[in-house]
């Protein structure tokens, strides 16, 4: 195993985004707001009631890691062999797979046996101290130890109570209810990396109902330019080139540089966040903040993560089954521990919201609500679905090398 691991800065400070279009918006005012700086902490190894050896954070600092990396392996290296077996690995992951009170999660053996033949690399049925090594600083120091991102979606006016509320739509639900509890998990908890994103159309956006007569559409199209109404799905054939695109027509909105574009007032802004602007390109529409509906073009929000090295992102804002969908899947996609807060998300229909949560559990991310993050941010609650996530995640990447 021949990867070297960079060690985790101490302080992350994020920067700005700026918009694609070369457009700059407005500052929204900020309030203080200090970033999260992670203690470089070893896990400490002490036995539980059952006699089972546990890993919690302590305060000891990075000069111990080494040392309390092998006092980990010597831990649950029962028999003394200088190997991890599969079930002293399979005790390990029990140890480290508990919530903030420090209750053990049930995990499915299959769970624990896809890690294991993970991180087993050389397939001889044990885990030797090379492997382990890259277990430890690759695995269980991010589940110890997350580095985090709120993504704040779109809580934009047009959204709230402008041209495309979201009471009026189908489920019926407040855009301004999820003000709250994202001001409560900004004041609650401390972030590496605070993202806000907001869609910031040209006034001929593509996906403007005003602007169907504008584009051509494709000759599968069978909704006429005068027929299309707003909500009805469209193909346009953009270039003339006979490439389909659809595309959901929507009544104008957030348009740069005007009040439904804004985000909310009463929306906590932090300082050093970092800001997204998507839909800008006049011709392609982009719910998510990583990419575009068509997945051609991209944000900088990967890359922005990335460079600080986040391993979880937490997501919120509107709507659920549309900007919120996108951007979560796309964050899975992109391999990040993913998780949804359910009560600081508001949406259109409740089918597709339902059909939302359903996808991200599906793919190892988690629904929560917003009482749950300061544990799960910190590691103190640590649930099997993440680290699974995580271990599947480093497995394509081995496969890649």
């Amino acid at each position: 195993m021949e990867e070297q691991v960079s060690k985790q800065p101490e302080t992350l400070v994020p920067t700005n985004l700026s918009a694609k279009d070369g457009a700059t918006p407005p500052r929204p005012t900020l309030t203080t707001h200090a970033a999260h700086t992670h203690a470089t902490t070893p896990l400490h190894h002490a036995h539980t009631t059952e006699g089972q050896p546990s890993t919690r954070v302590t305060d000891q600092g990075e000069d111990h890691f080494w040392l309390t990396m092998d006092a980990c392996f010597k831990a649950f290296d029962k028999d003394e062999d200088g190997f991890l077996s599969q079930n002293e690995f399979a005790a390990l992951c029990r140890a480290l797979f508990r919530n903030e009170r420090g209750k053990p999660y049930p995990v499915d053996t299959a769970m624990l046996d896809t890690i294991f033949t993970i991180f087993d690399t050389n397939k001889d049925h044990v885990i030797d101290k090379e492997e382990f090594r890259y277990c430890w600083q690759k695995w269980i120091k991010q589940v110890v130890r997350p580095v985090t991102a709120l993504v704040v979606v779109d809580v934009q006016n047009d959204f709230i109570s402008g041209s495309l509320a979201i009471s009026n739509c189908p489920a019926g639900q407040q855009g301004e209810e999820v003000i709250p509890p994202i001001n409560r998990v900004l004041e609650e908890n401390r972030f590496d990396m605070v993202v806000y994103s907001l869609d910031w159309h040209p006034e001929n956006h593509v996906s403007f109902i005003d602007n169907v007569h504008q584009r051509l559409l494709h000759e599968s199209c069978k909704i006429t330019s005068d027929e299309a109404k707003v909500y009805d799905t469209v193909i346009f054939d953009i270039r003339g080139d006979g490439k389909q695109m659809e595309q959901k027509l929507w009544p104008r909105h957030c348009v740069q540089n005007t009040w439904g574009a804004e985000l909310h007032k009463d929306l906590k802004i932090v300082e050093d966040a970092v800001f997204v602007y998507k839909g800008t390109d006049p011709d392609t529409d982009s719910y998510s903040a990583f990419w575009d509906n068509n997945k051609i073009s991209h944000t900088s929000l990967n890359e922005e993560l990335q460079k600080r090295n986040v391993t979880d992102v937490f997501i919120c804002g509107i709507a659920y089954d549309i900007c919120v969908a996108a951007t979560t899947r796309h964050a899975i996609e992109e391999g990040y521990r993913t998780m949804l807060i359910d009560d600081a998300a508001r949406g259109v229909c409740d089918k597709d919201i339902q059909a939302t949560k359903n996808h991200t559990i599906a793919n190892n991310g988690l629904i929560v609500t917003s009482s749950q993050i300061k544990s799960l941010a910190t590691g103190r609650d640590r649930p099997p679905v993440l680290a699974y996530r995580l271990a599947l995640e480093l497995a394509k990447k081995m496969k890649k090398k």
